[in-house]
């Protein structure tokens, strides 16, 4: 009997504070869900942490920077299949930060990459498909930006 695997993570669309994006270009490195793709900054959650707590403890691990859960909006969720992992399943709840000092940001994990909102479209086939979710909910969610 295989053991199904389900995956819960809490990642952040992150708006600087001249309303550009800011996203993590993933490491290319074998072993981490992939690699060299563009994805939102966030991880997995540990215990019995809630979805929140997730996020923003994994904004401070990944950008050395601490934001107040209060600062965090909840943007969407999915819950379903997990395309990374055949057979398995996800559950993740989406987040966004905004007016964050880029400047002050120290990156532990991939490449920074900052981009205004008409740039994104140029990039979307490099991106993860949950950023690729979570980008569409944005844009439903606030069509003006």
């Amino acid at each position: 009997m295989t053991k199904q695997v389900r995956r819960e993570f809490a990642p952040t669309i992150i708006i600087d504070d001249q309303d550009r994006f800011l996203l993590q270009q993933r490491d290319d490195i074998a072993g981490i869900f992939y690699p060299g793709k563009i994805g939102l900054f966030g991880g997995h959650r540990e215990g019995d942490e809630t979805f929140l707590d997730c996020a923003v403890r994994e904004f401070h691990e990944e950008l050395g920077y601490y934001i107040p859960p209060e600062r965090f909006e909840f943007l969407a969720s999915y819950e379903g299949p997990d395309l990374a992992i055949h057979g398995g399943t996800v559950c993740v709840n989406f987040f966004v930060v905004r007016n964050v000092p880029t400047d002050r940001l120290v990156i532990s994990e991939g490449k920074p990459l900052i981009v205004s909102p008409l740039e994104l479209g140029a990039l979307e086939e490099k991106f993860t498909p949950t950023t690729r979710y979570a980008l569409k909910a944005f844009f439903r969610k606030y069509p003006a930006n």
